[in-house]
C-alpha cells in the first residue's frame, strides 16, 4: 500500500512508497555511508540532535549508538514504524512545530534542493526555529556536477544505484529518475531537485537566518551553519492547504 505521493515525486518497486517517492523496503536495504563520521566529527559528543527527514533510521541508528540523543522527524510512518532507539515525529518537515530547541538541527539527503521554494523555505525554517542559539544546523548539498554526465552508475553492498538521467521541467527545477537494482528486486524514484550554486544556498541560509560556518568535506556537499541572531526574514508559511496544492508556487 502506498501514500500519497506529492507532485513531481513518484517511485516504483515492492512495499509502500513514501510521498517523496522513497520506497520503504529499499532504505531498509540501503547501506548507510560516512554520514554519521561527518555528523560525529562536527558536533559535540552526546549532543542532541534533530533529525529532518530521518526515514527508516539509516543514519538515525550509527547516531544514537554513538551517544547521541536523536528526535527523527518525517512525513512517513511506514519509516518511522523501522527506527530504533529515538523519539519520532510523524510530519511533514517544512510543517514541524516543536516547543523546544537542539544543540544539532540535521538536514541530510539533499532535502535543501527540494524543488518547491516554499518548501525549501519551510525546511530553513524549520532548521533556524529548532536550532539553539548556541547550536548549529548541518545540511548536506548536491556536488555543482551531480546533474552533469549521466547517467551514472555505482555499486552499493549487495546491488547498484543508477542515476538515469536529469531533466529540467521549468525554471530552474530538474526532474531526475534514479533506479535502484538488486539481483532479486528493482526500485525506481523520480523526484524534483532545484540546483543551487554555492552562492545561491548561501543566500537560501541567509534569508532564514543562517550563516555558514565551514564546508566539512572536501566537495563541500556537506556544510556547518549557525544561527545569525536575530530573527529570520521568511515570513511565515501558510498552514492550510500547502500539502494539497503539491506544485511549486513560486518558480524563479
Amino acid at each position: 500500500m502506498s501514500e500519497q505521493v506529492r507532485a513531481g515525486y513518484r517511485g516504483t518497486g515492492p512495499g509502500a512508497i513514501t510521498p517523496d517517492g522513497c520506497a520503504v523496503e529499499l532504505y531498509e536495504r540501503l547501506p548507510v555511508g560516512d554520514e554519521p563520521d561527518v555528523i560525529a566529527r562536527a558536533v559535540p559528543a552526546r549532543a542532541r540532535i534533530l533529525e529532518l527527514g530521518s526515514g527508516v533510521g539509516r543514519v538515525t541508528h550509527p547516531l544514537v549508538e554513538r551517544g547521541f540523543t536523536v528526535t527523527a522527524v518525517d512525513e512517513s510512518p511506514r519509516m518511522l514504524e523501522r527506527v530504533r532507539g529515538a523519539r519520532t515525529v510523524c510530519t511533514p518537515i517544512e510543517e514541524l512545530e516543536l516547543d523546544e530547541r537542539f544543540d544539532v538541527v540535521l538536514l541530510a539527503s539533499f532535502l535543501v534542493h527540494a524543488g518547491d521554494l516554499l518548501v525549501r523555505r519551510g525546511l530553513l525554517r524549520a532548521c533556524r526555529q529548532h536550532v539553539a542559539d548556541d547550536g548549529c544546523v548541518l545540511i548536506q548539498r548536491e556536488s555543482e556536477d551531480r546533474h552533469e554526465n549521466l547517467p551514472q552508475e555505482r555499486e552499493i553492498a549487495g546491488g547498484r544505484i543508477r542515476v538515469v538521467s536529469s531533466e529540467p521541467v521549468r525554471p530552474g527545477v530538474r526532474s531526475v529518475h534514479v533506479e535502484y537494482l538488486f539481483p532479486d528486486v528493482r526500485w525506481t524514484q523520480t523526484f524534483l531537485s532545484r540546483p543551487l550554486t554555492t552562492e545561491a544556498f548561501e543566500e537560501a541560509l541567509a534569508e532564514a537566518g543562517l550563516a555558514v560556518d565551514a564546508y566539512l568535506t572536501g566537495d563541500r556537499t556537506w556544510v556547518r551553519a549557525l544561527p545569525v541572531p536575530g530573527p529570520a526574514r521568511t515570513a511565515p508559511l501558510p498552514r492550510v492547504g500547502k500539502r494539497a496544492a503539491g506544485a511549486d508556487a513560486t518558480t524563479s
